[in-house]
């Protein structure tokens, strides 16, 4: 995809309405419940960023949207602390999909698999905190381009991720597999060991669904090796920055 100042203009507006999240083509119902088998194999190629242990009872899948407000909220205010709870503990492996909406989406999206895993779920996070500042702007693509630069990008290598269209194309193809096959109905959706939650979730509401998945012997053990915490804010190491093939 390239990502050119045209398209920018062209999607902005829909972009910068931040209270439509919703996916009306779809009927996904809270508590339905879908083929684990096919939510496990994502289509389009693109290769999930897998946070926690491999070995966890409960799998969560968010399909998240950047420039969606409730996937902010729940990045911001509540993934953190359900990443203490429930993932640093060995209880849960989380996935959080791309669902692209617009090119805004895309680009976010794009730019975290340009940063490599390490750095994946940093630069989702600095923009799920900044989404008011750059999906509301007037000119997007250059308030992008300036949180990209704290993280660690260049100009050049900015330009070389939102290039990438193998990559474009696949997260069609996971958006696509996720209105047909799983009935999507808007952002965030969440599906629980193949279990649909919809909407807004508190860790409350998250851990009445999860808590009864796990067994009573269960025995804590360490998450997959991840990259340790870092500011959202802070530059990335640039060794990481190189642009994705």
């Amino acid at each position: 995809m390239k990502f050119n100042r045209r398209d920018t203009l062209i999607l902005a507006a829909a972009a910068s309405a931040l209270s439509l999240c919703g996916v009306a083509t779809a009927n996904a119902a809270e508590g339905d419940v879908v083929d684990v088998a096919k939510l496990m194999a994502p289509a389009g190629g693109v290769a999930d960023h897998v946070r926690g242990s491999e070995t966890a009872p409960v799998t969560v899948i968010e399909y998240a949207s950047p420039t969606c407000p409730h996937c902010a909220a729940f990045s911001n205010d509540v993934l953190p602390s359900f990443v203490e709870a429930y993932v640093d503990t060995g209880k849960v492996k989380f996935i959080t999909r791309p669902f692209v909406r617009n090119v805004l989406d895309a680009a976010v999206f794009m730019l975290a698999e340009a940063a490599g895993p390490t750095n994946y779920h940093n630069v989702l996070a600095t923009y799920f905190k900044t989404q008011t500042t750059w999906a509301a702007s007037q000119t997007p693509r250059d308030a992008i381009l300036e949180i990209a630069k704290q993280l660690g990008f260049t100009q050049e290598t900015f330009d070389a991720a939102l290039t990438n269209q193998e990559l474009f194309t696949g997260m069609e193809a996971l958006r696509e597999q996720a209105l047909n096959e799983f009935a999507l109905a808007g952002t965030p959706t969440f599906y629980v060991n193949g279990k649909t939650l919809t909407g807004d979730k508190t860790l409350e509401q998250l851990a009445a669904e999860i808590d009864p998945l796990i067994p009573a012997d269960f025995v804590p053990t360490a998450p997959a090796a991840e990259a340790p915490a870092v500011d959202a804010m802070a530059p990335a190491a640039t060794d990481a920055m190189a642009p994705a093939q």
